[in-house]
C-alpha cells in the first residue's frame, strides 16, 4: 500500500475493497464513508467520499454488503500476503493461534461463534459503537437482538 494525505493506493483490487470496508467499520461513529476509486497508476484507490468528490470522481460499486460470501480463495490470499493488512493479522491470529482440538471441537459441535462474542461484547457493557452504555443495556443489544 502506498499512502499519502488523502488517498491510500493498492496494486490489488481486493485488498483495496478489504481496506475501505474495515475503514466504513473503524468510522462508522463519525459518519465518513470510504470507497474504492481508479487509482493514478492503472491501481486502485481508497478514500473518503469529501477526497472523491473534491477530485470530481465517484467511488466503484464494488465493496460487499458483508463477508458472509467470502471463499477458501480469498482465504488463502488473505493468509499469504506478506504486507497482510492489520485487521486480516488480528483476525487470522486468533484462529491460528488457538489449540486445533478447539477449534475441531467447535466444528464438530457446531458451537455458535456468533453467540460467543456477541455474550463477550454483552459483558462489557458497550453498545455496537463503542459506547458506554452499562452491562444491563449491552446485554439488551447484544443478546436480545439474534
Amino acid at each position: 500500500m502506498k499512502k499519502d494525505d488523502f488517498l491510500d493506493v493498492f496494486d490489488d483490487q481486493q485488498k483495496a475493497i478489504d481496506h475501505a470496508m474495515w475503514l466504513n467499520f473503524k468510522y462508522r461513529i463519525a459518519g465518513i464513508v470510504f470507497g474504492v476509486i481508479h487509482g493514478p497508476e492503472d491501481n486502485w484507490g481508497v478514500c473518503e467520499q469529501a477526497t472523491a468528490s473534491e477530485m470530481e470522481m465517484t467511488f466503484l460499486d464494488i465493496l460487499p454488503k458483508d463477508y458472509s460470501e467470502l471463499s477458501y480463495k480469498q482465504l488463502d490470499t488473505i493468509r499469504q500476503d506478506e504486507e497482510s493488512l492489520p485487521f486480516w493479522s488480528a483476525l487470522v491470529g486468533l484462529v491460528s493461534t488457538a489449540d486445533g482440538e478447539i477449534l475441531r471441537f467447535i466444528l464438530e459441535n457446531k458451537i455458535p461463534l456468533n453467540k460467543l462474542i456477541r455474550h463477550e461484547l454483552a459483558s462489557r457493557g458497550y453498545d455496537k459503537n463503542h459506547r458506554w452504555c452499562g452491562f444491563d443495556r449491552a446485554r439488551e443489544i447484544w443478546l436480545d437482538e439474534i
